[in-house]
């Protein structure tokens, strides 16, 4: 059967989706009312039919995935205008216009790789523009953050590197979700990504924080193994591990260790492990770390103080305790409700009241003022002594207007 050329010209662009214009003379096919004119009857070949069979085919695909791109309706929520609302100004209008839509989602309407997909098909996103989007949704903290951040690994525009798979497992590891930590990792291995230093920070973190010390260590000495040098990140990851499963020994060893290699951790490791001395009342261990402290150039503050003072009150080493409050005030530092009570505390249990009433006085002639928590252990004391009255009448004659609040508080308590 003999086809026209111009004819097969014409159906190929239509095809393609491309357009051509023929440039030649008239002929019945510019005008497709000559077909009827001139009755002519044309039989498209099979391949032709069939590639036009494809072309409707992806064409409705296309279609159907342009259609999960939902409009932003006046139906949207108060909160989902509040939300859109306060995108940063500097942010893309390719950025914003995903935004919308997540924060807008509903997994009726379509699913979020469609949606995700779709996005990608129509803006052509760079790798700045998914750090744009995952920066935005983890600062919202938005329900929807891990999924995207998932998909997100699997698009080429994003040109995934380690660093990507290291803020989901950081992520993870935050809210002590291990199993899809775990799964981020094993498929990033797959991916011929390896662990480096700071993944396995946040896996030793992860590990310690639900109570796995044995996973802890051994991905401890994985990071030994790296060959590269540990930084204070990583010896804080594993001493809070040893401080959360109560090891004080191991954790204060691999403190000794860092400041061996002169690197020292930081102030809230030192104040993690001087607090689990102070608890048990390990007054040594306690002045050990709070020399340490020093040592480290980190200057003590007055709740650091008061954790060294409640380790000799709970040992009972009532003069210790207020030499430490002394050095305290000498150092220039107002002692606080908390490090009050605690010598109050001391003089109740070894019953020296007539050193915890000197110790008040002192306090009045420098202006410092017994508040909630001292004055509640001054109530319990008194009242159970019987002495409330008498005790009034002595403070009286040193401050009678602080005293006579003070007082006024004991009685009502």
């Amino acid at each position: 059967m003999f086809v026209s050329s111009n004819y097969m010209c014409k159906l190929s662009c239509n095809i393609t989706g491309t357009q051509h214009f023929l440039l030649w003379g008239n002929t019945f096919l510019q005008n497709p009312k000559n077909l009827e004119k001139n009755k002519y009857h044309f039989q498209p070949l099979s391949l032709v039919n069939c590639m036009q069979k494809v072309g409707v085919v992806e064409a409705k695909v296309e279609d159907k995935q342009r259609s999960k791109w939902v409009k932003k309706g006046p139906d949207i929520t108060e909160v989902q205008k509040q939300a859109i609302s306060q995108l940063p100004p500097k942010m893309t209008n390719r950025c914003k216009a995903l935004m919308k839509q997540i924060i807008c989602f509903s997994s009726e309407n379509t699913s979020l790789s469609v949606l995700l997909a779709t996005w990608v098909k129509s803006t052509k996103p760079r790798r700045a523009d998914w750090l744009s989007v995952l920066k935005e949704l983890s600062r919202m903290n938005h329900p929807l953050y891990f999924e995207v951040a998932e998909l997100a690994l699997l698009e080429e525009s994003l040109e995934v590197n380690v660093r990507d798979y290291t803020k989901i497992i950081h992520g993870y590891a935050k809210q002590n979700q291990l199993q899809d930590a775990e799964n981020t990792l094993l498929a990033m291995k797959r991916r011929g990504f390896m662990c480096d230093q700071v993944i396995l920070t946040a896996l030793i973190h992860m590990y310690s924080k639900s109570g796995n010390l044995k996973q802890a260590e051994d991905t401890f000495e994985d990071m030994k193994l790296l060959g590269s040098p540990l930084d204070r990140r990583s010896y804080g990851s594993m001493i809070m591990a040893h401080i959360r499963a109560e090891m004080l020994g191991e954790a204060e060893s691999l403190l000794r260790e860092m400041e061996a290699e002169e690197i020292y951790a930081g102030r809230e490791v030192y104040k993690a492990l001087l607090r689990a001395y102070s608890m048990i009342g390990d007054s040594k261990g306690a002045q050990r770390i709070f020399d340490a402290i020093q040592l480290a150039a980190i200057i003590p503050d007055v709740k650091v103080c008061g954790l060294l003072i409640n380790a000799y009150v709970v040992a009972g080493q009532s003069r210790e305790a207020c030499i430490v409050f002394e050095n305290l005030r000498r150092a220039g530092l107002k002692p606080n409700d908390k490090c009050v009570a605690l010598i109050l505390g001391a003089y109740e249990r070894e019953k020296k009241l007539n050193k915890a009433l000197d110790f008040l006085i002192d306090l009045e002639r420098n202006g410092i003022m017994v508040e909630k928590e001292a004055s509640e252990v001054l109530a319990r004391w008194f009242r159970s002594l019987g002495v409330v009255e008498e005790v009034e009448h002595v403070l009286r004659e040193y401050a009678p207007k602080e005293a006579e609040c003070e007082v006024s508080f004991l009685k009502s308590s």
